[in-house]
């Protein structure tokens, strides 16, 4: 077998090691499909975790084909393949060269890319031939700040022109980005199969419950400030106060498990809140006809990751500037705000990330052409804020009203008729 050399893990510094993070991060795409489907994984041997990962992730119905990585020949794989038992060898196909593979749905790297911007280039595009239409592309390289050549550089070109998600694995050795690339488009009802996506850009605490990286990084600078104020002023007590505020910081930030309905007919609340109101209006920004919107303020208390409402394809995203007004005032409407606009099976719906008076970051995580399955991650705001849900009117019928507490993801705040 001839492999390319932009996925070779070997350089100078040596193989790059990729740890189940990370490897669980590659196989992502693959894991939250839930119908039948074929897969390719490029470039493992026997050892390899991010095998581990793909096989760990496949259903009854799926298809993986393998291609092992020099110096490991086919038949070292299949002996491991086989060792797994029958319910993985009836499952798994090892060949002996990626030219004896099939078109799949979704196509694993299982190397880190590390080579010239030319080598990686021509490794993508090698590997992007064996993607059906709408397939997803997964490739990781070094996470490398400022750089501005290689294997790191071509990829993050790659991101912007075909990117559907990336994600930085930090707890890796070295830490990598994995990036997913979607060469065709997908349709929006792909979606409605999907399984929220595994993001490791939390951290877990417990299994129901995780600290987005965003209150890492803030436990992280209240801490530092502690520190430094510890030995700048050794006799104040003035360090006490970042320190304790870490903790409240990081909870702030909590991102807890949620069980989404399964009803294919039911709309879920995109945060956590109380809902300010439920009013029918126009909305020339989204297209004709009369919308449904509902509208849920969160306070500082409230849990602050957003999730989609809806499973679809996102196909817009804008911000629109204005003030920093209290979320739970009506001049609230002409806040700061990020649009996110879904394609769905049941027509356009977009959620309308809002700033407040204390809020004023918007994170947003899903890139124009994303899937997003029902329940999923995509965002959050920083404090308190406010959180729309726009439906088409003529296609939906609310189930809460001004006052309700609804929790994101898991709450039925209006159903598809």
């Amino acid at each position: 077998m001839t492999q390319s050399p932009a996925v070779r893990t070997t350089g100078r510094s040596g193989p790059v090691r990729i740890g189940e993070r990370a490897a669980r991060t590659l196989v992502a795409e693959l894991a939250r499909i839930n119908d039948a489907k074929a897969a390719l994984l490029v470039g493992v041997n026997p050892d390899s975790v991010v095998l581990a990962a793909a096989v760990e992730a496949l259903l009854p119905g799926d298809r993986l084909t393998v291609v092992p990585v020099e110096p490991f020949g086919a038949a070292a794989l299949r002996e491991h393949v086989t060792a797994q038992g029958r319910w993985v060898a009836d499952r798994v196909n090892v060949v002996d060269s990626l030219a004896e593979a099939e078109p799949a749905a979704v196509v694993i790297a299982g190397e880190v890319f590390t080579g010239t911007a030319e080598a990686t280039r021509s490794g993508v595009e090698g590997l992007a031939k064996y993607l059906t239409d709408g397939a997803v592309l997964s490739v990781a390289t070094v996470a490398t700040p400022g750089r501005t050549e290689g294997a790191a550089a071509e990829l993050a070109r790659q991101d912007a022109l075909y990117g559907v998600g990336a994600d930085l694995v930090l707890r890796n050795s070295p830490p990598v980005r994995v990036y997913r690339l979607r060469f065709t488009p997908a349709s929006p009802a792909t979606a409605d199969s999907l399984a929220p996506a595994y993001r490791p850009s939390s951290v877990p605490l417990t299994r129901g419950m995780h600290i987005d990286s965003n209150g890492v990084a803030a436990a992280g600078i209240a801490l530092g400030l502690a520190a430094v104020a510890r030995v700048a002023r050794p006799s104040s007590k003035l360090w006490l106060l970042p320190a304790l505020a870490a903790g409240p910081v990081a909870a702030f930030f909590r991102d807890p498990e949620r069980d989404v309905p399964e009803d294919p007919s039911a709309v879920v609340a995109s945060a956590d809140g109380k809902v300010l109101s439920v009013q029918r209006l126009h909305d020339e920004r989204f297209g004709d006809g009369e919308w449904l919107r509902i509208a849920v303020f969160l306070s500082v208390l409230d849990v602050h990751v957003n999730r989609a409402p809806v499973a679809g394809k996102v196909v817009d995203y804008f911000v629109a500037d204005g003030g920093f007004v209290n979320a739970m005032k009506p001049d609230a409407e002409h806040n700061v705000a990020a649009y996110t606009v879904l394609d769905t099976a049941r027509g356009t719906v977009v959620v309308a990330q809002r700033t407040g008076l204390i809020a004023r970051r918007i994170v947003q995580r899903a890139p124009i052409g994303a899937l997003l399955a029902k329940g999923e991650r995509f965002g959050l705001i920083r404090f308190g804020s406010r959180t729309d849900v726009y439906l088409p009117a003529e296609a939906a019928d609310p189930l809460v009203g001004p006052g309700d507490k609804v929790v994101g993801g898991a709450t039925v705040i209006a159903r598809w008729r």
